[in-house]
């Protein structure tokens, strides 16, 4: 199902940039440049590069045969998406995908020209992207998945499903511009549900695997992984952690 989602998501995604790099280059016979722009890995796990891919073929495209693509990924590193929109600008793309709303904003700090389209894990509007769904003027258009606001539902149902933990710890990126937010509105829900919360901040692979290893002096009988692109491209190690340490862990994809 999630692999069916993330499918449709490239395929619209894609679809949008390609109209507008199409669009861009009406009066051309050059080759449209989409750049793709976000945090996570150069060659991410799962099902998005497989689904980029499918994306391109069904919308009539061969990626360096008849569009190419710019390749920007942060490698988890916040502070590098202002640097590497604003190479994507100075090369001149046709169309920038942006993923996440760090990507989004870069972008769109980096050009008032140059077409975005973003796929992100909160509302659009309160992010600052675009003015209003019906009408986000701008150079910006896209999709928001609302992650950041299910995170609190996600926590009660993490305490439904394992009643018995009386500690919930909560693993987030420090370096995402969400994280101050996600960890407010999850100890709101932690003392809803009667919960004690405690935080874990990593991003780097030694980071996680110190996170889990502290999971028993924390007493947490279960873990939330935050919304974010650094985590989803470190799944396999996230899934191997949970196993090795025996915890229930809740995650915002499948």
């Amino acid at each position: 199902m999630k692999t069916e989602m993330d499918r449709r998501r490239f395929i619209a995604l894609l679809g949008a940039a390609i109209t507008a790099a199409r669009a861009v280059r009406a009066q051309q016979k050059a080759m449209p440049v989409i750049g793709l722009l976000g945090p996570g890995s150069t060659n991410p796990p799962g099902p998005a590069p497989a689904a980029r891919r499918q994306a391109l073929s069904e919308a009539g495209y061969v990626e360096n045969q008849s569009v190419a693509i710019e390749y920007r990924w942060a490698e988890g590193r916040y502070d590098q998406l202002s640097a590497l929109a604003a190479d994507l600008v100075d090369r001149n793309v046709d169309v920038i995908a942006a993923f996440t709303t760090p990507a989004a904003l870069a972008a769109k700090r980096a050009t008032s020209t140059i077409p975005i389209v973003f796929v992100i894990g909160e509302d659009p509007v309160e992010s600052g992207l675009v003015a209003s769904f019906p009408r986000p003027g701008g150079n910006l258009t896209g999709f928001g998945r609302l992650n950041v606001e299910l995170l609190p539902k996600r926590l009660e149902l993490l305490s439904e499903l394992v009643p018995q933990a009386r500690v919930i710890a909560l693993l987030v990126n420090p370096s995402n511009s969400n994280t101050k937010r996600t960890i407010r509105d999850l100890r709101e829900a932690a003392g809803t549900k009667g919960v004690q919360l405690r935080v874990l901040k990593a991003s780097t692979e030694s980071e996680i695997d110190a996170a889990f290893a502290s999971l028993a002096q924390l007493e947490a009988g279960a873990l939330i992984v935050g919304a974010d692109v650094a985590f989803s491209s470190r799944r396999q190690q996230l899934f191997t952690l949970a196993a090795w340490f025996g915890v229930p862990v809740i995650y915002d994809g499948r």
